[in-house]
């Protein structure tokens, strides 16, 4: 698996990905709104042949950073593609003087809050019918934290 960055170029990449496990994915143009915006950036993980597992979005401000999306194909899950993604992000904004990083898990993702808490993410508090599920439903969203100081 080979990580790389995913700027402008990448949105319609972005987006058909987002697809794949999203009940509301994100646009090719919410991607470009969100790589245009200063502090944004985009992490992709392909395979031997260049075709892509998963990929990262991430905001930084300040000293603080927000994973806002992060998927992996369902054909890609459980081989540590988000695993590789979240250490690389955490690494790079490490570098870029981030010293918080957040994000948002669905309650009923526990394979995506398993993963986040063994990287050390520790929850901090819990949105409302955060996620809509398409279907008329809403779950909630537990808010957690990672200093990285541990990177």
């Amino acid at each position: 698996m080979n990580i790389v960055s995913a700027g402008i170029s990448y949105v319609n990449v972005l987006a058909e990905l987002h697809t794949e496990g999203f009940d509301a994915p994100w646009s090719a143009s919410a991607f470009e709104s969100a790589l245009a915006s200063p502090g944004t950036y985009a992490l992709i993980a392909k395979d031997e042949q260049d075709e892509p597992l998963g990929f990262v979005l991430i905001r930084t401000v300040a000293d603080e950073a927000e994973i806002l999306t992060i998927l992996t194909r369902p054909n890609a899950r459980r081989s540590g593609v988000a695993r590789g993604l979240m250490v690389e992000a955490s690494k790079q904004a490490s570098r870029h003087h981030v010293k918080k990083m957040f994000l948002e898990v669905a309650v009923d993702n526990p394979a995506a809050h398993g993963l986040y808490t063994d990287l050390g993410f520790k929850e901090v508090g819990r949105r409302k019918a955060y996620y809509d599920r398409g279907d008329g439903g809403r779950v909630d969203a537990v808010v957690m934290t990672l200093e990285l100081w541990s990177f």
